[in-house]
């Protein structure tokens, strides 16, 4: 094993899904997330970028798919055969994609429901405080219905469950999706100070590159279910393919339409 995969606590190894045994939604994806680190996956609707987080999770049994190829290593062990509660369990917790959240709920009931059940009746309030802290907006809202919280409300609130479970790895599928972006930024720049203070290492699943990049260390862009770019923030950011696609001035292509996408084998090597 390398050194860039002993100081890693996720590692994927050209990973290949398939739904219903027939369609291939994921071509062999390899990324790293340092331990303590924060990167991001970006790419179009429809890339693969859900899908891959789902590999990582084991929610994909669920809707009839499965990883066929690669290895998939969380903390140095293969979790390929792990069941989805057991990698909860290790600390990988994955936030879906449209913050599902228990809208009879009160978000302080919310939290409750999602600590593990050993954990001491001390803990989980002292788990509630930490949470409160850095979402004071929740703590504001705490004993209202969770469903007439605002979306970004119950964004930070799905964040807040996630952190109840005290995970090592969380992973956050579209977190900006239908936010204002000064809310982006403030449950991004959130995002940062749990990963400094706690140590979390977090894998950013996002469309929206441009405040994504900004609190990352490095990035994968991904298409069609493959890698086609990594490196680190700063150089996407300076990127001239990534300014024009992802950053203004082509919304709504594929990636393969930008003239320069043949360069894609240099950004692989």
């Amino acid at each position: 094993m390398s050194s860039e995969e002993t100081n890693s606590i996720l590692s994927l190894n050209s990973i290949e899904v398939l739904y219903d045994s027939v369609l291939l939604a994921i071509k062999g994806v390899s990324l790293e997330v340092p331990n303590g680190g924060m990167v991001a996956l970006l790419g179009s609707n429809g890339a693969g970028k859900s899908t891959t987080l789902k590999a990582i999770s084991g929610l994909l049994k669920s809707e009839r798919g499965r990883v066929s190829r690669g290895e998939i290593r969380f903390d140095g062990k293969i979790i390929g055969d792990v069941p989805p509660q057991d990698r909860v369990h290790m600390g990988i917790c994955h936030v879906i994609e449209g913050r599902r959240v228990f809208e009879h709920l009160t978000p302080d009931e919310n939290l409750e429901a999602a600590a593990p059940v050993s954990m001491s009746r001390q803990k989980i309030n002292d788990e509630k405080a930490r949470i409160y802290e850095y979402f004071p907006r929740l703590a504001e809202r705490k004993a209202s219905q969770s469903g007439y919280l605002s979306g970004g409300e119950q964004q930070m609130l799905a964040i807040g469950r996630a952190l109840m479970t005290q995970p090592r790895l969380l992973m956050l599928d579209e977190p900006s999706l239908g936010l204002a972006p000064f809310l982006v930024a403030e449950i991004f720049g959130i995002l940062q100070k749990i990963n400094r203070e706690q140590g979390v290492s977090i894998l950013l699943v996002e469309q929206n590159a441009l405040a994504a990049l900004e609190i990352v260390s490095h990035g994968y862009l991904i298409e069609n279910g493959r890698v086609v770019m990594h490196d680190t923030a700063e150089a996407l950011k300076a990127n001239s393919d990534i300014q024009e696609f992802y950053l203004g001035g082509g919304e709504g292509k594929n990636f393969h339409d930008i003239k320069h996408y043949r360069r894609r084998k240099r950004w692989l090597s």
